[in-house]
């Protein structure tokens, strides 16, 4: 199996971008500060929205004119911004929604004055919409008529995930299917094996990985412009993709940089596979149920502890 290339650039995305071929990338994905004052290692991420929203089309033009024909782009962002970004890259930049998906996560943000904030959304955009890849085969999950019907005329791939609402899986373990087009991973907390730890915002694996299995095939070249933590490009080398990345920090540049090169073709993605099993154990942790008390040790008598028969109470 011939090594996968990986191109990690240290500065501005923008101006970078502008030195690459056009019509060179296959896929794209995007995770950009989403304007909500988070802090970074160098960018400042509070800008008038006027000033964002034209930051976000001159960088995405750029996505644009690297993409090949087929190619897929996919972005990451909050609420804020994603009706904006949508219409942008479909009436100023030609490209067109294949889909809209959420991305629900537990270990959400915690708010006081608003429902608690756990989702992001993912809009997958394409520049031709009769002329893209799409691997179905590659993420398909069970469907209920295998699962729960036992109907013989169930597809034996599964079915292709959906986006639907969901409940948080631990409220109703029961409820939740991972077939829908909300997509339930869990964000990679500090506690989490895969945390790197110097980058406050990274991706799951398993969630980029099934963006690039679905959008992209081996040995394409896959584009992150933020890459941050480095997600993109070790998922992009795990499954022999050939990856570059842009990066203004230097010192997330030589983290992530180390990261990728620690990895090899062929490795698992990390995180669980099943994502109501994403979220790590924990030893203390246990259910609450109101009709059963837990269960406490019966406490020894004096005589047990000394020998010496005790008074009666």
């Amino acid at each position: 199996m011939s090594a996968s290339k990986i191109d990690i650039r240290c500065g501005d995305c923008l101006e970078g971008m502008k030195k690459l071929k056009p019509g060179s990338i296959d896929l794209a994905f995007a995770d950009p500060p989403f304007n909500i004052g988070f802090e970074y290692d160098l960018y400042e991420d509070q800008l008038d929205d006027d000033k964002y929203l034209a930051w976000s089309h001159d960088w995405i033009a750029q996505v644009v004119r690297l993409l090949k024909d087929s190619g897929t782009f996919w972005l990451a962002i909050g609420d804020e911004y994603a009706a904006e970004m949508k219409v942008l890259m479909q009436r100023e930049l030609g490209l067109t929604c294949r889909s809209w998906v959420i991305w629900y996560y537990t270990f959400g943000v915690n708010c006081k004055r608003k429902f608690n904030r756990s989702h992001a959304h993912l809009l997958q955009m394409v520049k031709d919409p009769d002329h893209f890849t799409f691997n179905a085969d590659t993420i398909r999950v069970p469907s209920a008529r295998q699962l729960v019907y036992g109907d013989r005329r169930a597809n034996p791939q599964g079915r292709l995930p959906d986006d639907t609402w969901v409940l948080r899986p631990q409220d109703l373990p029961e409820g939740f299917r991972s077939d829908g087009d909300t997509w339930y991973f869990a964000r990679v907390a500090g506690t989490f094996k895969e945390r790197a730890g110097f980058h406050g915002c990274q991706m799951p694996e398993q969630l980029i990985g099934r963006i690039v299995r679905a959008s992209s095939n081996e040995n394409d070249w896959v584009l992150d412009p933020f890459l941050g933590s480095g997600t993109t490009g070790s998922v992009a080398k795990k499954l022999n993709r050939q990856f570059i990345g842009f990066e203004l920090s230097p010192e997330y540049v030589q983290q992530a940089r180390g990261r990728i090169e620690s990895v090899e073709i062929g490795q698992p993605l990390d995180g669980a596979a099943e994502p109501t099993r994403s979220a790590p154990s924990t030893a203390q942790g246990r259910p609450l149920d109101s009709a059963r008390k837990p269960r406490r040790k019966k406490a020894k008598t004096q005589q047990e502890l000394t020998g010496i028969e005790g008074k009666p109470s």
